[in-house]
């Protein structure tokens, strides 16, 4: 780690920052994430890399992927699960070695920063003569032995991965609950070490530690049996009482994040005051502040849009140039071939059900006419975890609708992060329409407003901070918000999404190519900075790494 790495406005040494997660998007090549929580970890890790920050990242080598996602001939998902080769990331020679399950589980660790990366560690058990590998095989693995297994290794084994490195770490970022376990292993050192009670080593550790929550969907809050956790070999020497007192029974990875944390922080603004709220309750959290989200700038813009918008120059050509790039990349993907003179949405999300991929479809009255005259043209893409067969019933639908009109719907299988590129900066609007206030930031449609492709958008995460109706972006909220009562949010939001299309988004495009131009240019001006990763590892720093807590209490009180 770099030594004496030094802040642009301050004298004194910056912390060193151990930041855990479950999964890391660096590139397409490197397989081991699942969606936007790994996509934000590995953009961390690149923005790191170019501040010259002093952090590392701890995470899993996983052997399997989360899912290869290919659709059947019934139009349904099915999941297939290759093992990939890591060979070409760095061997450190490193091997620790924890309890599981009464059974001693070595486990190997590998380097990676070249990707423009801070250094990553992962840790793997599934190589030759192991017989452990299928701890770290599949990410987000539904059975919870393995899953307790795979937090394991991920906190325990990170801390152990931290101590043989003998590095000095000021703070540890458990980013989301998987990792709490860490907070665990750290108490356990300080109480076989130092000879201190478990209160003691709590207070010691809590001030070192920091936690990002990310979601307020019941799922991404994981609660573990408790009587599992004992036998997995999660508590070892702990007392059954003080791990109680951290999660509670059945114990929850979240609530013993926000125990554990000196501060959390929400993702957006409202995920921060969604977060106190849905918390209330919990005795003994920590401070909860929001931080909202960004993006890694020089991943996801285009060079071409990023020159000429700096130098004042035309983007209609660049603009342009990126969506031939698109509808090639679709035709070679799908077979379908789009057309350069009709407006591209896009839409690529996780299939769930509160991010309704397939609300604009609800009305066919008003979607036919607009899809089978070609005057608009629909892209989707997105996976559903393999287990979730509601999940898989939406992708589904969507290729019915891809089959229903022939060319103006496509949807693209397997989403990964070369997918994403090609929407995001070819397409020439990004449609989001969740449920609120489920989502908690969103981080795909940073990406395109980098590049000039304007959100239609709810309002809900991130985008009730910087996109403004009419100028930047279309926001669904603001147009019958007189008319219709919101408790129906489908209702509300389809009327609302269509008088958009009708009256704004698809004149503008057509009629007024100026005008759209122009929101082109403030769309990227709203979040080159503002929605950056650059700006979002300043505030770590300012507001979680380097803070006194009672500031935190005076900014953010638990309600």
């Amino acid at each position: 780690m770099t030594d004496k790495i030094r802040s642009d406005n301050r004298k004194e040494e910056l912390p060193r920052v151990a930041f855990f997660c479950m999964e890391y998007g660096l590139a397409n090549e490197l397989p081991i994430y699942a969606g936007g929580l790994g996509i934000l970890a590995g953009d961390f890790l690149k923005t790191a890399r170019d501040v010259n920050y002093p952090v590392i990242g701890i995470g899993i080598l996983w052997r399997q992927d989360y899912t290869t996602q290919l659709i059947n001939e019934e139009g349904r998902p099915y999941d297939l699960y290759p093992s990939y080769d890591y060979e070409y990331l760095e061997e450190t020679g490193i091997t620790i070695e924890l309890n599981i399950q009464n059974e001693k589980v070595p486990c190997k660790v590998r380097k990676t920063n070249q990707y423009n990366n801070a250094p990553l560690y992962l840790l793997d058990t599934n190589f030759p003569d192991s017989n452990h590998g299928w701890i770290t095989e599949k990410l987000y693995c539904t059975d919870p032995r393995t899953r307790i297994a795979q937090e394991m290794i991920l906190g325990i084994g990170g801390i152990k991965i931290i101590k043989a490195l003998d590095l000095d770490i000021d703070i540890y970022h458990f980013n989301e609950g998987h990792a709490v376990f860490a907070g665990l292993e750290l108490i356990r050192e300080r109480m076989k070490e130092d000879g201190k009670s478990f209160e003691e080593a709590f207070n010691e550790i809590n001030k070192k530690i920091t936690f990002t929550t990310h979601t307020p969907v019941g799922a991404g809050n994981e609660v573990h049996d408790f009587g599992l956790l004992d036998e997995m070999g999660v508590f070892e020497d702990l007392e059954h009482k003080d791990i109680e007192n951290l999660g509670g029974n059945p114990f929850s990875m979240t609530a013993a994040g926000l125990r554990l944390a000196n501060v959390t922080n929400g993702v957006s603004e409202l995920h921060g005051q969604t977060v106190r709220e849905i918390w209330r309750d919990l005795d003994n959290m920590s401070p909860v502040i929001s931080i909202t989200n960004g993006v890694h700038t020089k991943t996801w813009q285009n060079n071409e849009i990023r020159r000429a918008f700096e130098k004042g120059e035309d983007l209609w050509e660049p603009h342009q140039n990126l969506k031939n790039e698109l509808i090639k990349f679709v035709e070679k993907k799908t077979g379908s071939r789009l057309k350069m003179d009709s407006i591209i949405i896009g839409f690529a999300r996780r299939a769930a059900p509160y991010k309704r991929s397939e609300l604009i479809f609800q009305d066919t009255e008003k979607i036919d006419p607009l899809l089978k005259e070609g005057k608009m043209q629909l892209i989707f893409s997105g996976k559903a975890h393999p287990s979730d067969e509601k999940g898989k019933d939406i992708v589904q639908n969507l290729v019915k609708m891809e089959r229903k009109y022939g060319d103006n719907v496509v949807f693209i299988e397997n989403y990964d992060m070369e997918i994403a590129r090609y929407m995001i900066q070819g397409c020439d609007v990004w449609l989001n329409n969740p449920r609120r206030p489920l989502e908690a930031s969103g981080t795909s449609g940073m990406k395109a407003a980098l590049n000039g492709v304007l959100n239609l958008s709810v309002i809900d995460g991130w985008l009730a901070e910087g996109p403004i109706h009419g100028v930047s972006a279309w926001l669904i909220d603001e147009i019958l918000h007189p008319q219709v009562d919101k408790k129906n949010q489908d209702e509300y939001d389809l009327k609302a999404l269509y008088k958009a299309l009708y009256e704004e988004v698809i004149p503008t495009y057509y009629d007024r190519r100026n005008e759209w131009q122009d929101m082109m240019r403030a769309s990227i001006d709203m979040a080159t900075w503002k929605f950056s990763t650059q700006r979002m590892i300043k505030e770590y720093y300012d507001r979680m790494y380097t803070v006194d807590l009672n500031t935190q209490k005076e900014e953010a009180p638990v309600v």
